[in-house]
C-alpha cells in the first residue's frame, strides 16, 4: 500500500509484540530500522528530506517504507553532493506532516533502531512536536552504541561508521546516504550485532540488554577517567625510563 505521495510501503505479515515487550526474547521482536536524510545537522535549523525504514523479524525483512520529504527550505549544495537529493527532486514531495503518520503506523508495536539513533530521533521527534503530536514511547536501540562494545578496534574495524560495519558484515546493500538503502544496511548490521549479543554475552531480552549496556558504559567511563588521570600527571620519568616504556609498548604492539 502507499502512504502519502512518493511513499512506498511493501507489507508482509507484521507481528505485534505482546505486552511486556522488555521481557520478550529479542529474537521474537519486530525491529523497525529507520534512517533520515536532512538539510543539516540539527532540527532547529534543518529539515528532513527523506525517510526510509525497514521492519525486520528474526533477521528477515517483512516490510519497507520510503518517502522523499519536502523540507520547505532549499537543500544546501553540500548536502545535495553528499546525498544526491536536490531541490528539483523534492519540489513535488509531500511535507513531513503527510509522511510521519505513515511511518509511525508502520513502526507500531516494534522496537526502533538506527545508526546514531540520537540524530534520527531528534529530527523525528521535532517533526512530531511541530505537528502538535506526541511522540510514541518506542524502545530504541542505537547500533553505534552496540558496535562500540561489540566490535573490536582496530582488530576488526577501524571505526564504527555504518559504511565500515556494512563492509565488515558484507551487507547486500551498501550505505549511500539515501534513507532506504542506509536503513537496509543498518538492518543487516543490527542482526549481526544481536547475534553477537546472544552468542557471546548471553543477552536475550531488552531488560538484559539495558543491564549489559549500563555495565559496559560504566567500564568505558572508568577507563576514560583513568586515562585522563594519567594524561594529567606530570612526566617525571628520566630519559632512559621513557625510552624503556616506549620500547615495551612497541614490543606489545608487535604481538
Amino acid at each position: 500500500m502507499s502512504v502519502a505521495r512518493l511513499t512506498v510501503v511493501i507489507m508482509a505479515d507484521v507481528v505485534i509484540p505482546v505486552p511486556g515487550i522488555r521481557s520478550v526474547p529479542l529474537a521474537d521482536l519486530d525491529f523497525t530500522v529507520v534512517d533520515v536524510e536532512t538539510t543539516g545537522w540539527a532540527p532547529e535549523d534543518a529539515g528532513i528530506t527523506e525517510i526510509g525504514a525497514v521492519r525486520v523479524h528474526a533477521g528477515t525483512t517483512i516490510a519497507e517504507f520510503g518517502s522523499l520529504v519536502n523540507p520547505g527550505t532549499p537543500v544546501p549544495q553540500a548536502i545535495t553532493e553528499l546525498t544526491g537529493i536536490s531541490d528539483q527532486m523534492l519540489a513535488s514531495a509531500p511535507p513531513v506532516a503527510a509522511v510521519l503518520p505513515g511511518l509511525l503506523a508502520f513502526a507500531e508495536g516494534s522496537v526502533l533502531a538506527a545508526h546514531n539513533a540520537p540524530f534520527d530521533l531528534a529530527f523525528l521527534t521535532a517533526a512530531c512536536a511541530g505537528m502538535g503530536r506526541a511522540w510514541p514511547t518506542f524502545e530504541v536501540l542505537d547500533t553505534v552504541r552496540l558496535a562500540r562494545h561489540l566490535m573490536a578496534t582496530p582488530q576488526e574495524v577501524p571505526d564504527r561508521k555504518l559504511a565500515t560495519l556494512a563492509r565488515f558484515f558484507g551487507t547486500p546493500v551498501r550505505p549511500s546516504h539515501r534513507a532506504l538503502d542506509d536503513a537496509r544496511a543498518t538492518a543487516v548490521v543490527l542482526d549481526e550485532l544481536l547475534g553477537r549479543l546472544a552468542d557471546r554475552e548471553g543477552v536475550m531480552t531488552l531488560d538484559d540488554l539495558d543491564s549489559w549496556l549500563a555495565a559496559r558504559d560504566a567500564e568505558a567511563a572508568a577507563q576514560r577517567a583513568v586515562a585522563g588521570t594519567r594524561d594529567a600527571e606530570p612526566d617525571t620519568a628520566s630519559a632512559p625510563e621513557r625510552w624503556l616504556a616506549w620500547l615495551l609498548r612497541a614490543l606489545r604492539r608487535r604481538h
